[in-house]
């Protein structure tokens, strides 16, 4: 693989101004398209008990399980509200607990003093915004300037990627910059006709960062990544860009002084996991030398020729509560004395629609098991899977994308899916108002959780057939109905394509990750880069799957490594390379790490790729 970028650029970039900026060269211009217009500016300082990396809660406060209380628990403040949505987007992020290394052996928690940029940005087209955020350390040096561009992981909201780009980034003075690509917990109330302002409060009129159209005509929630009536998915990499962009007119701001802040004179490096990592190898396809490197983790990417990750998402949905049943030692949660009955219906149900063979449970189990490993799951993902089965994730995410690809309103959805807020009961009903304001600082951006629901249309028929709704999911990826053309042009749409040439990437993806499967996506995307000529380092970690924080179940830590200690690494890599040429790039590895079980981690367990010096000649 070729880990050398070209020289001239590289030269260019440590010769300097007398200011102190550094020349970009004119063999490798920057694009100089039009800086898209952001509204809805708001400049913050964060300083003291209320920092930019962890708000002033520190380590201790980020372990807790009782979330930074509200004032008014109805109407919190906007420094109440993005407190908890820091503490939520780490607690869903990172795994904090002690002796899982973050701080100590991966990371920083070290409090960041500094300001924060943010705004609403629209892609050219767009009927909704998306949230753009940039936190500018005190400690930032414009003689040494430095962005790092993060898009959240899942679809949560603008702080979801702080455990990693913020972590990493402020701890490298470089200012760091958000998106929430399209998506987020900007939940809109159907009922109340209340949604959350820029600041993240709740409120009912005035510029808020999502309005549905059509909301008059409907009821329960509808929330930006399935309700916007656009498909933000085929957007992740503009949606990213626009943050590097935002990021710099930011430092403009910031440093008047010192401006303008370009791609040129900037060091640029793009980050993300999960949909996160999925964005930043989106916008590794647009053209202009807008990044310098990129470190993708776990991407949920669909390369064109393969099978969508929709389609195995709907598989999965209706097949794997079986499957699961033909494995032994399955991670807990979810307690396998609960699922066994429910996954075990699964079976005979599955049995007798036609979808599964078998006389009895055991012969049904493997006939689903045997599916999905045809289908490309790997005995190890389909285990790490038993936890997006126990909780109902893989049909939460085919409604909702599926509503995305499709463009579908609030309450438009085909297969009669819609979310809903919980009454006092625990069943669909009216959101109390003090559940309401959490929703942008705990919501995951695709529910169920939180005092919402996901509703199924179909239920009433179920006696009938209760596959009905499932089945619905999957021919909207595989039919030919209007409403499947519709979906599958969305799909299609979000297909990524390779990366532009010359810029370096390195991949980093679990081997046992059973909601983003490794075989379904970085194994498809990686020999589609080296065909492009990408210098694309490769990373798989063996004993990883996808959710760090579900480190904190001893099950899960037994078994299982963090991914998050990798990201750091080829970050640092990276850095040292634009640093200093002589360092290499990282290059691809097949990581053989040791979990930690009850032992506090160490180093030496993750086996990560040391950092390689190229030889003079």
């Amino acid at each position: 693989m070729n880990i050398h970028r070209s020289l001239a650029p590289l030269c260019a970039a440590l010769a300097l101004l007398p200011g102190g900026i550094p020349i970009a060269d004119a063999a490798t211009p920057r694009p100089a398209t039009a800086a898209p217009v952001f509204e809805q500016w708001r400049e913050t300082p964060h300083r003291g008990n209320d920092e930019l990396l962890t708000a002033g809660l520190g380590i201790d406060a980020l372990r807790s399980t009782t979330a930074p209380a509200f004032s008014k628990p109805a109407q919190p403040t906007a420094e109440e509200a993005r407190r908890r949505a820091i503490w939520s987007s780490w607690r869903g992020i990172a795994d904090l607990t002690p002796g899982g290394g973050f701080g100590d052996v991966y990371g920083s928690l070290q409090a960041v003093p500094g300001r924060e940029f943010s705004a609403y940005a629209r892609i050219p087209g767009a009927r909704q915004p998306h949230r753009v955020l940039v936190q500018v350390p005190d400690n930032f040096d414009a003689s040494r300037r430095c962005l790092v561009v993060a898009a959240s992981s899942g679809s949560r909201g603008i702080y979801g990627a702080i455990a990693v780009a913020g972590s990493w980034g402020l701890a490298h003075g470089c200012a760091v910059a958000y998106t929430d690509k399209g998506a987020g917990s900007d939940y809109y109330d159907l009922d109340a006709k209340a949604g959350f302002q820029a600041d993240g409060t709740p409120a009912s009129q005035g510029a808020l960062a999502f309005i549905p159209a059509g909301a008059a005509a409907t009821q329960g929630i509808a929330f930006k990544h399935a309700h916007s009536g656009d498909n933000p998915e085929a957007d992740w990499g503009r949606h990213l860009l626009q943050a590097l962009q935002f990021g710099l007119q930011s430092l403009d701001r910031a440093y008047p002084e010192s401006k303008p802040f370009t791609a040129a004179n900037t060091r640029t490096l793009g980050v993300g996991v999960s949909n996160g990592g999925g964005a930043v190898l989106r916008a590794a396809e647009i053209e202009g030398d807008w990044f310098d490197a990129m470190v993708a983790g776990e991407p949920n990417v669909s390369v064109a020729g393969a099978p969508p990750l929709y389609d195995f998402v709907t598989q999965a949905a209706l097949l794997m509560p079986c499957a699961l049943l033909a494995e032994d030692d399955l991670p807990q949660p979810p307690m396998r004395a609960q699922a066994v009955p429910v996954w075990t219906l699964r079976c005979a149900t599955l049995k007798s629609a036609g979808l599964v063979q078998g006389d009895d449970t055991a012969a049904q189990a493997r006939s689903a098991r045997q599916q999905l490993l045809d289908a490309g799951l790997s005995a190890g993902a389909l285990r790490a899977g038993a936890f997006s089965t126990g909780f109902d994730l893989w049909r939460a995410i085919a409604a909702t994308y599926s509503s995305a690809y499709g463009r579908y309103g609030a309450g438009e959805h085909p297969c009669a899916y819609s979310f809903s807020p919980t009454g006092a009961d625990g069943r669909p009903g009216v959101a109390a108002a003090e559940a309401r304001a959490t929703w942008w600082s705990e919501g995951s951006g695709i529910p169920p959780g939180n005092g919402v629901v996901l509703v199924d249309g179909n239920a009433a028929g179920a006696a009938d057939n209760p596959l009905r709704g499932l089945n619905c999911l999957r021919a909207l990826g595989k039919g030919d109905s209007a409403d499947a053309r519709r979906v599958r042009a969305g799909i299609a749409a979000a297909t990524t394509k390779a990366p532009r040439r010359g810029l370096p990437i390195v991949v980093i993806h679990g081997i046992d990750d059973g909601l983003v499967p490794i075989s379904m996506t970085s194994d498809r995307y990686v020999p589609l880069a080296h065909k492009a000529g990408a210098p694309i380092a490769y990373w798989r970690v063996n004993n990883a799957q996808h959710f760090d924080s579900l480190l904190a179940f001893p099950d899960y830590r037994r078994r299982y490594v963090p991914l998050l200690p990798y990201m750091f690494a080829a970050l640092d890599q990276v850095w040292g390379h634009l640093e200093d040429p002589t360092h290499a790039l990282p290059t691809d590895a097949l990581i053989q790490p040791t979990p930690r079980a009850e032992t506090p981690l160490l180093r030496e367990q993750l086996s990560i790729p040391a950092a390689q010096t190229i030889p003079s000649r």
